[in-house]
């Protein structure tokens, strides 16, 4: 290879367009402002690219037949232009965060699988979910998310780990880790060295983690050390300061005694250390993009996730070679263990690592065929484990008076009231419908009504009037909590990683939600409160007569949801965290392990 597509091999980007060379007009102005070239195909020339990552605001995920499309598409312009294929990659790690959404499988996410405590669970809902990847054309998931959530106002992870015990999360991480391999999927353990513990949003803000040694050994490391031990193929690093480790104030991506002395020589990982996007603020507040991509490597990194100016990065590398601040064979040991993971997958059959230096000829890899997606993606099994695994989840946090389950003999009439947040994937919900909808087709009249995270007065006479007359109220609460709830929805955070997360400075929106409960608490009609996001709203909420936790508002977490309601499945989740009160959090409400049934 030469230099060039070497250091093509490091940098995983994104591309507009449902095609490879043919996308919308309006991507192609995008692409040419944002990368200066047209489509997929010109940026793998242009850039002798290593991956590609697929993004739904890109519109690189409109459906299956198209993503798949799309990944022949990129493996025919790389088998073209380039010596290697091209690895393809997503951030699907279900729940609230999901690029590729209906009629493909969405799962339950990583917080109400660690309140099925069920191991089976996680492992089949990895096994399933790169099952539906690799016949798109995808061969890397970047999850499970291995950060332990120990913070209730985490705006960034929360939901997205699989509980605040480590132990526990080691063994949800290593258990998808097994899921995504026997898929022949890649798989990426991160947030490293650790996001569970912030306020902060690395997405808008480098945020710091003050956990001495001595907690980050306890509390951070053990779902890292698990995904190692478990053969992960990739860690990602996180835009985080965490001064125990490195007291430079460098972003954990660009620290080396971070990167090389941690998790090189003290965890004994020698597989991909990627950053996670390139583009966010967390990394870029104190160096130019210039420099991100060279300090990166230099601390260790193989692979450059997205940066936010393609060609300043990779021109940046080049010249950092040629001037001697990174050597050749620095690179070469980077392209190597890329080349190693994408032989993993398949990618180099035909090829092999010693031969992928040289021209190839012949077909782009195997996988994305039209017959595949039709078998495979959205299949009737895969969508009866999906409902199975999700009745697994839901968690019953209390039910005075037994109120729950609802019969339709006694509670015929429910309004389903509240939060209906923007869908993960852009192809569920609105979730107050959708419970409404579910609660009908189980013998109920529901009606919906949306009353949005923020809810004023007027939204809340409105629900009040509403609910006159009806024998029960279902509301859907979402980050009810000064710290978690901002004015922008987090899931756009979560999910983007360009300037274009930020919307607008955070401010409170409990306010609204409480008063909406407490209006609704005051007609003295039953209510149910179900959190469809984080299951600490319940501290933050007036008393209600029940209260339940399903952790995101996919539609097959919400009708499992609803099948509790109505009593056709019995609770089986418990909490992956502790609820503390809102008053006291030093008192804890509901503990780790809590959980009714019926």
């Amino acid at each position: 290879m030469s230099l060039e597509e070497k250091v093509g091999q490091l940098f995983v980007m994104h591309v507009y367009g449902h095609t490879a060379t043919d996308p919308d007009p309006s991507d192609v102005d995008t692409n040419l402002r944002e990368s200066g070239v047209r489509d997929a195909a010109e940026l793998i020339a242009r850039y002798h690219l290593g991956g590609v990552i697929y993004f739904g605001w890109a519109h690189n995920t409109r459906d299956p037949h198209q993503i798949a499309a799309l990944s022949r598409g990129i493996q025919e312009a790389a088998a073209a232009t380039q010596r290697v294929p091209v690895l393809i990659s997503v951030d699907q790690e279900h729940g609230v965060v999901a690029r590729v959404g209906a009629p493909a499988t969405l799962l339950p996410g990583a917080m109400a699988l660690g309140a099925s405590g069920s191991l089976a669970h996680a492992r089949e809902a990895a096994r399933i979910a790169g099952t539906e990847l690799r016949a798109l054309g995808i061969h890397q998931d970047h999850a499970p998310d291995a950060d332990v959530n120990v913070n209730p106002a985490n705006p960034v992870i929360g939901v997205r780990s699989f509980g605040a015990d480590p132990e526990a999360v080691a063994g949800f991480v290593t258990a998808q880790i097994e899921g995504y391999r026997s898929a022949g999927i890649a798989s990426a353990a991160k947030h490293f060295p650790g996001h569970g513990d912030t306020t902060d949003d690395s997405h808008t803000e480098l945020p710091h983690i003050h956990h001495t040694r001595e907690e980050w050994d306890r509390i951070d490391a053990p779902p890292f050390r698990a995904a190692i031990a478990a053969g992960v193929d990739s860690v990602m690093t996180a835009h985080i300061v965490v001064p125990a480790l490195d007291p430079s104030g460098d972003p954990a991506t660009l620290s080396r005694p971070i990167v090389t002395g941690v998790l090189r020589e003290e965890l004994g990982f020698d597989g991909v250390i990627a950053t996670d996007s390139l583009a966010m603020r967390g990394v870029r507040t104190k160096y130019g993009d210039d420099r991100v991509a060279v300090l990166a490597l230099r601390a260790g990194v193989d692979q450059l996730l997205n940066p936010p100016q393609p060609r300043v990065a990779w021109e940046a590398v080049l010249q950092a070679v040629r001037d001697g601040e990174l050597t050749e064979e620095r690179v070469d040991e980077s392209v190597l263990r890329v080349l190693r993971m994408k032989a993993k997958v398949g990618l180099l059959d035909g090829i092999g690592i010693e031969t992928a230096g040289r021209a190839r000829s012949g077909s782009a890899p195997q996988g994305a065929a039209p017959e595949a997606v039709d078998v495979t993606v959205g299949s009737p099994a895969h969508l009866a484990a999906a409902d199975r695994i999700a009745e697994a989840t839901t968690t019953l946090l209390h039910n005075d008076n037994a109120l729950l389950p609802l019969s339709p003999h006694t509670h015929r009439d429910v309004l389903v009231v509240g939060a209906d947040p923007r869908s993960p994937s852009g192809t569920t919900g609105p979730p107050t419908s959708v419970l409404a909808d579910t609660l009908t087709a189980l013998g109920f009249h529901a009606t919906a009504l949306s009353t949005g995270t923020a809810p004023d007065g007027t939204a809340v006479e409105k629900a009040v009037a509403a609910a006159q007359g009806k024998d029960a109220v279902l509301v859907a609460t979402y980050n009810v909590s000064t710290h978690t709830a901002t004015a922008r929805d987090n899931t756009q955070a979560a999910n983007a990683t360009l300037d274009r997360a930020a919307t607008g400075p955070a401010r409170a929106e409990e306010d609204g939600q409480t008063a909406l409960v407490a209006a609704l608490k005051a007609t003295g009609i039953p209510v149910v409160a179900l959190a469809i996001r984080n299951p600490y709203d319940v501290a933050h909420l007036p008393p209600v007569d029940a209260a339940l936790a399903s952790y995101s508002w996919t539609d097959v977490e919400l009708r499992a949801a609803a099948r509790v309601i109505a009593g056709r499945v019995a609770p089986q989740g418990r909490l992956p965290v502790p609820v503390r009160r809102a008053d006291d959090p030093a008192q804890v409400l509901y503990p780790i392990g809590h959980g009714l049934t019926y």
